[in-house]
């Protein structure tokens, strides 16, 4: 049998138990971006690196007003989500080389929204054969980059 070492499972375990606030709100009001994985803020909407994710480069947009009504958004806030939206996807091409992406909105628990309170828009950087038996026979994931290496290897190429 093979073993795996993937160290970052338990954090995110024991921060899914034990987060209190919003990271959305929180993250945003400290002035730690590196360390909070916070690559690009906006007027309206900010982007961050999804801690614990499905493909390395793994982004988050987000507005900065707490809402998880998507249809509530002001439309400078729905814009502006899109429009960052398009420079991560700029980001991630020069950075990493993906020959695809994923974006998508999880709205509520049921839909997948592992924060449901404040919505945010994922950007997910693919490439073919990215997905293999790991996640399905073994409820593992594996992530080839660590996360302060992708931050800085998207964050010089932000424009």
């Amino acid at each position: 049998m093979e073993n795996i070492f993937a160290p970052w499972r338990m954090q995110y375990i024991s921060v899914s138990k034990e987060q209190e606030g919003c990271i959305f709100c929180d993250f945003p009001k400290e002035d730690r971006d590196e360390e909070r994985l916070i690559l690009f803020r906006g007027r309206s909407c900010f982007v961050i690196l999804n801690a614990f994710p499905y493909n390395p480069g793994h982004l988050m947009v987000a507005p900065y007003r707490h809402t998880c009504e998507y249809e509530g958004l002001e439309d400078v806030e729905l814009f502006e989500m899109h429009r960052v939206a398009g420079r991560c996807i700029e980001a991630l091409k020069r950075a990493m080389h993906p020959q695809g992406f994923n974006l998508g909105v999880n709205l509520g628990k049921v839909a997948g929204a592992g924060f449901d309170g404040h919505l945010h828009l994922h950007v997910v950087p693919r490439w073919n054969g990215d997905t293999n038996f790991m996640p399905v026979f073994t409820d593992v994931r594996v992530v080839a980059e660590e996360l302060g290496a992708t931050y800085r290897k998207l964050r010089d190429c932000w424009i």
